[in-house]
């Protein structure tokens, strides 16, 4: 046994990458939507940076909701940041000097990156950086949402973050999406999705899958009928 430590040690000494051999750290928020995930990012950035640390932020390209070059929150916060089509490129983008010289990388919407276990193994483990990533735990049929679930087993730290369910007020896990498009992403906010409890997102799933059959079946849409209107003669909160 203690020549497998004298080995592992030894190898900590080689293999060390550009943060004198020390390991950083993964720290991952999740939840659904509108539950302050990029809230509760932009806090830890901001306190790493209060620090004296030097701190970047980075988002997907394909999220332009509310600027291209920001972070912003539901809420109207706003923190600059690397807008990518993937996270590969970031260490180029930054500047390789920069890059050395980074302690923290914050990662929103996280789950728009397909290259993010690998990406968060070499950052953390070989380049001694602290990330923070914020995203969703699953899409609108509650299933697992890019690579973020995957990221867990490499974290220090996970946050399971809750919204406050539309229709009852209780504690919201699921994200309904409230149109009809069935693509797995469609970047959006309130117009598209609303935070539910489980009992209104099984009830809303068969009202949205009733109103698609009546749409196929008569060819008729009635856009003045909203889910949330649809959902209350159904759901009884208890």
């Amino acid at each position: 046994m203690s020549s497998f430590k004298s080995l592992v040690s030894l190898s900590s000494v080689v293999n060390g990458g550009s943060n004198n051999g020390v390991p950083g750290e993964i720290h991952v928020i999740v939840g659904p939507m509108f539950a302050g995930k990029s809230t509760a990012l932009l806090r830890r950035i901001k306190s790493e940076s209060n620090n004296g640390r030097n701190v970047a932020m980075i988002k997907s390209s394909k999220d332009t909701r509310y600027a291209k070059d920001s972070v912003v929150t539901h809420d109207g916060v706003r923190f600059p940041c690397w807008a990518l089509p993937d996270l590969s490129c970031f260490q180029e983008k930054f500047g390789f000097d920069a890059y050395e010289k980074l302690d923290v990388i914050g990662i929103d919407e996280a789950q728009f990156f397909g290259d993010l276990y690998e990406f968060c193994c070499k950052a953390a483990e070989k380049d001694g950086k602290t990330i923070v990533i914020a995203g969703l735990d699953g899409d609108y049929l509650r299933r697992s949402f890019g690579s973020v679930l995957d990221v867990i087993p490499l974290a220090d730290t996970v946050t399971k973050l809750t919204a406050r369910c539309e229709m009852c007020g209780k504690r919201a896990f699921f994200t309904l999406r409230k149109v009809g498009e069935t693509q797995t992403e469609l970047i959006g906010g309130a117009e598209s999705y609303m935070p539910v409890c489980r009992q209104h997102y099984v009830n809303g799933q068969a009202v949205i899958g009733a109103a698609t059959r009546t749409v196929l079946e008569t060819g008729h849409i009635n856009k003045d009928i909203t889910v949330p209107e649809l959902l209350e003669p159904t759901c009884v909160s208890s």
